[in-house]
């Protein structure tokens, strides 16, 4: 009988832990997606419908119920567009925003009003894009930062998942 020890290759040993690595880290990212795709709210028809014909129906978890408030209370003097709605569509909307408003992890971390209730000022938004250069916002295709549906390809779905950003020429 042998007393032999079978040894295992170093690299061996490197390949296994790399491969059990990337699979838990496959399965980590997995459910992170799906904890986003839970988290994202099912957008009111009406909100989708009247907003988004000037913008991206942005998502109620990006500024907090306050602000919501806020942008609700003047349509009539939207960004220096008159967005104005009948009382009950207003109603309705309002109701929603209300509801589904700040329940996103960004403004939950940062839960105060960006400045002028515009996502694009608000912390988190600015971070995020704070590699973006000013000319990238100037151009044509993109015409600014709240034009997110410029860049983000799912924007409309309500995803602004960096992976599927296309930044126009």
């Amino acid at each position: 009988m042998s007393t032999h020890k079978v040894r295992t290759p170093r690299w061996r040993l490197m390949a296994l832990a790399a491969a059990l690595f990337a699979s838990l880290w496959f399965a980590a990212t997995a459910r992170a997606d799906d904890d986003r795709a839970a988290r994202r709210v099912a957008m009111l028809p009406k909100y989708q419908q009247e907003c988004s014909g000037c913008h991206v129906a942005f998502p109620p978890g990006l500024l907090p119920s306050a602000s919501w408030r806020r942008l609700m209370g003047d349509l009539a003097r939207h960004f220096g567009t008159d967005a104005s709605l009948d009382a009950a569509a207003a109603q309705e909307i309002d109701r929603w925003l209300q509801t589904a408003a700040g329940g996103d992890r960004r403004s939950r971390r940062d839960p105060s009003a960006p400045p002028e209730d515009r996502i694009t000022r608000s912390a988190w938004f600015q971070r995020e894009h704070r590699e973006i250069a000013t000319t990238t916002w100037q151009r044509p295709a993109v015409k600014g930062p709240s034009n997110c549906a410029a860049c983000h390809v799912r924007a409309e779905q309500g995803d602004f998942n960096e992976h599927a950003v296309r930044i126009p020429r």
